[in-house]
């Protein structure tokens, strides 16, 4: 009941059926899923998915502030994991498109319920940082 490394990023592409995931477990290639969704830009451009395809221009441009080779690193990773389609159009200009998969479809619903989150206690947050940036002012830190 161990985990097997075998790929490039330390874990193997599948999971020891007899034992459980558990992202708290280090060992657990479960960690890397959850490392791959918390990243920067992931939630983002899921949520500029979620409408539909999308070519590279119009989802950088729907994402915002994103760099254009960051923002290639992202979809290349989520693409790996299965989350989003490439596909390429035989066209001159090539068209690119990307879409969600049934897979990133599903991770849709926790990245909304982060986003209503966010944008809910956003002046609650915004209010904790002053309160400890004053803190440390008058405590010399």
């Amino acid at each position: 009941m161990r985990w097997i490394s075998v790929s490039s990023n330390g874990y193997s592409d599948s999971v020891d059926s007899i034992q459980s995931a558990n992202v708290m477990d280090p060992a657990c290639p479960s960690r890397e899923v959850l490392r791959r969704i918390g990243e920067r830009w992931t939630p983002l451009v899921m949520e500029a998915l979620s409408t539909g395809p999308l070519r590279f221009t119009r989802l950088r441009e729907a994402v915002g502030g994103v760099t254009p080779r960051v923002l290639t690193a992202t979809l290349r990773g989520l693409e790996e994991d299965g989350l989003l389609t490439r596909t390429i159009y035989a066209e001159v200009p090539p068209r690119v498109e990307y879409e969600l998969t049934p897979l990133g479809e599903s991770l849709l619903e926790p990245i909304h319920v982060n986003r209503r989150w966010a944008e809910t206690h956003l002046h609650d947050v915004l209010a904790a940082r002053e309160r400890w940036d004053s803190a440390q002012t008058q405590t010399g830190s």
